[in-house]
C-alpha cells in the first residue's frame, strides 16, 4: 500500500501550482474563494474542472503504480514526483499513460483474435422480406430516427453533410440507405456509432471477399456483380459503403439485384465481418481507395 506520506507528496507535486484557499476561512468564505478561483482560472470554470479532474486521475494512477508497479522503486518514484511538478512533465506523463493504454488495448485485441473461433462472424442483421420488397419497389420511407441520430452526430455536422438535403432515404430497423440518381449509400448504426472512419477500408475488404470467394452453387447471383456496378468507400458520404451504377435510369434487374442479393444476402455478412474489430480479413484483398 502507498503510505500516507506518499499520498501527500504526490498531491503536493500535482497541485503545487493550483490555487489553494488561505487557512482560517469559514466554510462560506472557502466556497466563495473556490468559486472566484474557478472563474478566474485561465480558460474559465470548465478548464479548471478539467484540469482538476485530470490531475486527480494522475494521483490515482501514480499511487497504484507506487503500490504494485514500477514506482515501487524509490528512485523512479522520486523522478516521477519531479516530473509531475511541472506542466511539461505532467503532459509527458499523460502521453505515456495514453500510449501504455493503447498498448494494453492492442494486446487485448491480439489475445481475443487468438481465442476467436475459426468460423466467420454472424451476419450483423437479418433484413425482413418487407424491407427488400420496399427497396426493390423504390418505396422510400423518408428520414426516420436512425437518420436523425446519424445527422445529429458531431462528426457528421462537422463536415457539413447534415446541411445538405438528403436524397431518397430508405430507413429500416437495421440502418438506412440514401439513394441518389444511380448511387446508393449504406449506413449501419454499429458503424457510425463507432465513428465510421475506421471502417472505410474494412467494408471494401468485405466487399471484395464476398464477391470473390462465393462457393460454387451457393448464392450464385452474388458471384457475378451486375455489369456497370462499381463500389466506392463511403468517405464522401460518411457511410459504410457506396455502390454506383454506370447508367441512369437504373434498370429493374439491377434494382432487384441490389435488394434481393446485396441487401438481402451479401450486406449482412459483409457487415458482420467489417464491424467485428477482431476479425482479420485474408491477406491479398484489395485495400486501396
Amino acid at each position: 500500500m502507498a503510505s500516507d506520506l506518499d499520498t501527500v507528496r504526490v498531491l503536493r507535486a500535482l497541485f503545487n501550482d493550483m490555487p489553494r484557499a488561505p487557512q482560517g476561512l469559514s466554510h462560506e468564505e472557502t466556497m466563495a474563494w473556490i468559486q472566484r478561483s474557478m472563474t478566474g482560472f485561465e480558460g474559465g470554470e470548465t478548464a479548471y474542472m478539467i484540469e482538476h479532474i485530470t490531475r486527480s486521475s494522475m494521483l490515482d494512477i501514480v499511487l497504484r503504480l507506487r503500490e504494485d508497479g514500477h514506482l515501487k522503486d524509490d528512485a523512479a518514484f522520486e523522478q516521477t514526483l519531479t516530473q509531475l511538478a511541472t506542466p511539461e512533465g505532467r503532459k509527458t506523463f499523460a502521453d505515456w499513460i495514453i500510449q501504455a493504454q493503447r498498448s494494453v488495448d492492442a494486446t487485448s485485441r491480439l489475445l481475443n483474435r487468438a481465442k476467436r473461433s475459426l468460423s466467420d462472424p454472424l451476419p450483423l442483421f437479418s433484413p425482413a422480406l418487407e424491407d427488400i420488397r420496399r427497396f426493390v419497389a423504390g418505396e422510400a420511407s423518408g428520414p426516420g430516427p436512425l437518420y436523425a441520430e446519424w445527422a445529429a452526430r458531431e462528426d457528421v455536422a462537422g463536415i457539413g453533410l447534415a446541411e445538405e438535403p438528403a436524397g431518397r432515404v430508405h430507413e429500416f430497423d437495421w440502418g438506412f440507405v440514401v439513394e441518389e440518381p444511380a448511387a446508393w449509400h449504406f449506413y449501419l448504426p454499429p458503424v457510425w456509432r463507432k465513428g465510421t472512419v475506421g471502417y472505410f477500408e474494412r467494408f471494401l475488404q468485405a466487399w471484395h471477399l464476398e464477391v470473390g470467394t462465393v462457393p460454387a452453387g451457393v448464392l450464385p447471383a452474388a458471384a457475378v456483380v451486375p455489369g456497370g456496378l462499381s463500389v466506392e468507400p463511403g468517405i464522401g458520404s460518411f457511410s459504410a459503403l457506396t455502390l454506383i451504377a454506370a447508367e441512369h435510369p437504373v434498370s429493374p434487374a439491377l434494382r432487384q439485384w441490389l435488394g434481393e442479393v446485396f441487401i438481402g444476402q451479401m450486406l449482412p455478412h459483409m457487415a458482420g465481418r467489417a464491424a467485428d474489430d477482431d476479425y482479420d480479413f485474408p491477406l491479398g484483398l484489395p485495400t486501396g481507395f
